[in-house]
């Protein structure tokens, strides 16, 4: 399978670019799956129903989220209609939405996407290594499951790193989202499962991780506010990883980084 993970798509032009190369690139690179974070898409927190679907008629096959997924408070009813769109799993029982999302693919094994959330420098939620656990368990790769994809939003790149290590050889994907800066790190743990640290954002990285740069600056010279953060809106780069896993065992065989566009340097799988 070749599979497309796209980062923390941020305001107006994260969505544009999003919306423009996925079509693209499902035909250029006979892509079968697609899974974008969508937390940041409307103003920069959160998510609406429009913008989902503007996502899923894109070519979007599934859409994780993060802590800023309830941004839009409007949204939060659709999570529970629409299983394409998930939430961090490892939120406590009774919280809108659902964590993991099951397609059969072709040969009648599994596609799981799984969202989970880091606790490091963040909200106090469950375990996400037992949360994570729980669905590798009902998912056994190569054998129920074709392709296994972990999105580890966190702030620190050790839990990150962590959740990889846990899932080898158990996930075809572990792929970090939150930070909105890719990291350099993109490579198969010995186990067969592939990582990266932070897909990176789909935003104008002429920005403060997306934000128009004057707030952040202010609050960080004075720790008062000003005015709400308001995303960056000139032309975006797409960030976001390339996967091609063997179909028997569900590991994977390469990763690739891929920017597009905007100001970052541009990366395209060879």
């Amino acid at each position: 399978m070749k599979v497309l993970f796209a980062g923390d798509i941020m305001g107006r032009s994260g969505r544009t670019v999003v919306c423009e190369q996925i079509p693209l690139l499902r035909k250029k690179w006979g892509l079968d799956f697609v899974v974008v974070n969508g937390e940041n898409a409307a103003g920069g927190f959160g998510m609406t129903e429009k913008i989902a679907e503007q996502f899923f008629d894109a070519g979007a096959d599934c859409i994780t989220s993060g802590n800023h997924i309830w941004g839009q408070r409007e949204v939060i009813p659709y999570l529970d209609k629409e299983p394409r769109i998930l939430r961090p799993i490892n939120y406590p029982d009774g919280a809108p939405g659902h964590g993991v999302y099951a397609v059969k693919g072709e040969g009648g094994k599994w596609i799981v996407i799984i969202n989970a959330m880091g606790r490091v420098f963040m909200d106090a939620l469950d375990d996400p290594f037992r949360a994570v656990e729980r669905i590798l368990e009902g998912y056994p790769l190569g054998e129920k499951a074709k392709f296994i994809l972990v999105d580890m939003h966190a702030d620190a790149t050790s839990e990150k790193m962590a959740m990889g290590h846990f899932c080898d050889g158990r996930a075809t994907l572990v792929v970090g989202t939150h930070s909105h800066v890719p990291t350099a790190d993109a490579q198969i743990f010995p186990g067969g499962t592939a990582y990266q640290t932070d897909a990176g954002m789909c935003g104008d990285y002429d920005s403060v991780i997306g934000m128009k740069k004057e707030e952040p600056i202010h609050r960080f010279l004075v720790k008062v506010s000003n005015q709400r953060f308001s995303p960056a809106d000139g032309e975006a780069t797409f960030c976001g990883v390339l996967v091609e896993s063997d179909d028997t065992t569900g590991l994977a065989k390469s990763i690739s980084p891929v920017r597009i566009g905007g100001r970052l340097r541009p990366y395209l799988p060879k």
